[in-house]
């Protein structure tokens, strides 16, 4: 299924170009029987100038997805491309660059340096890179995230929420071509983590920024121009201008639903995938999915190591 990720709120203009894509992308676990498919032939598009969730049940493959079009894990097939660089056969040190140049990241874990303060938090990439800040960017992005009387507050001095508003200013401050928000409120409370949606929304439609977040709540997947829902390692369904509800809805059809894991033995019928949701889209056949642990070489603004299988 190729996904166009293009669809957008009423009043905006058609993106301009793709930020990032993949075709064929394909990650596998293992070998033999003991074979896990996190990934099954995966073909999307993700939009510039647009925010896009990514849910599906755990085990789905939506942090695997993230993690291959991000460069932090490998692919055993399949190519992928940010802008119009193709990522999937570059060394690591290469790949090191490119996030560290043209990807931001927000984690659900924060990921800020203790002994820094918010200023020093959010520029810190670009000091490793040797880049000086775009000072006017880096004025607006503060601005806009409310942390000008916390800039000399140290992490254990905010609160969850502003940390979160620091690693999103972070995220921001380079001004990347993509950014990636692995469960960005998976730590906040409901007030805090409506106020890093509101902020990640506010990014993309007024900064001009791109954003990919993988979440489990509908209520954050509504603040998106377009939800992908992935089952069992492919992309079934998507919905434009979601609702709470909507999303709610169609998330209800997997705990009901679902295909039997083992490698995709057999046809994909009697699953109910085909039929329309809230938003009148249809939903098509599944894989299976899973993912392992990975280690590799990364900017202290990078995650330590990929899920395990059982953490998606």
């Amino acid at each position: 299924m190729s996904t166009p990720a293009a669809t957008h709120a009423p009043g905006r203009t058609d993106a301009d170009g793709v930020a990032a894509r993949a075709r064929g992308l394909t990650k596998a676990y293992g070998s033999g029987e003991t074979t896990v498919l996190a990934l099954d032939s995966v073909d999307v598009d993700i939009a510039r100038g647009r925010f896009t969730a990514v849910m599906g049940p755990s085990g789905s493959g939506k942090s695997t997805l993230m993690h291959c079009l991000a460069g932090l894990d490998t692919v055993s097939a399949g190519q992928v491309w940010l802008g119009d660089t193709e990522i999937t056969g570059l060394k690591e040190r290469e790949l090191t660059r490119l996030r560290r140049d043209r990807i931001g990241f927000m984690f659900q874990s924060f990921n800020l340096i203790p002994t820094l303060n918010a200023a020093e938090n959010i520029t810190l990439p670009m000091d490793i890179a040797g880049k000086k800040p775009d000072a006017e960017w880096l004025e607006r992005v503060i601005e806009t995230l409310g942390l000008r009387d916390r800039l000399k507050h140290r992490p254990s001095q905010l609160s969850g929420g502003q940390q979160q508003r620091v690693a999103c200013a972070r995220a921001l401050a380079s001004r990347p071509e993509l950014i990636f928000a692995d469960e960005p409120t998976g730590n906040l409370d409901s007030r805090a983590g409506l106020e890093v949606l509101g902020f990640l929304r506010e990014a993309v439609d007024e900064l001009g920024q791109t954003v990919v977040m993988v979440t489990h709540d509908p209520g954050a997947a509504a603040h998106s121009d377009l939800v992908l829902f992935l089952a069992d390692g492919r992309i079934v369904d998507e919905m434009a201008r979601p609702t709470a509800d909507a999303v709610l809805e169609r998330m209800k059809r997997f705990d009901t639903i679902r295909t039997p894991h083992g490698g995709g033995e057999g046809p994909s019928v009697g699953l109910g995938l085909n039929v329309p949701g809230p938003d009148g889209a249809t939903a098509h056949p599944d894989g299976s999915g899973g993912k392992e642990k990975r280690t590799e070489n990364r900017t202290p603004t990078e995650p330590s190591s990929a899920p395990s299988p059982d953490q998606d």
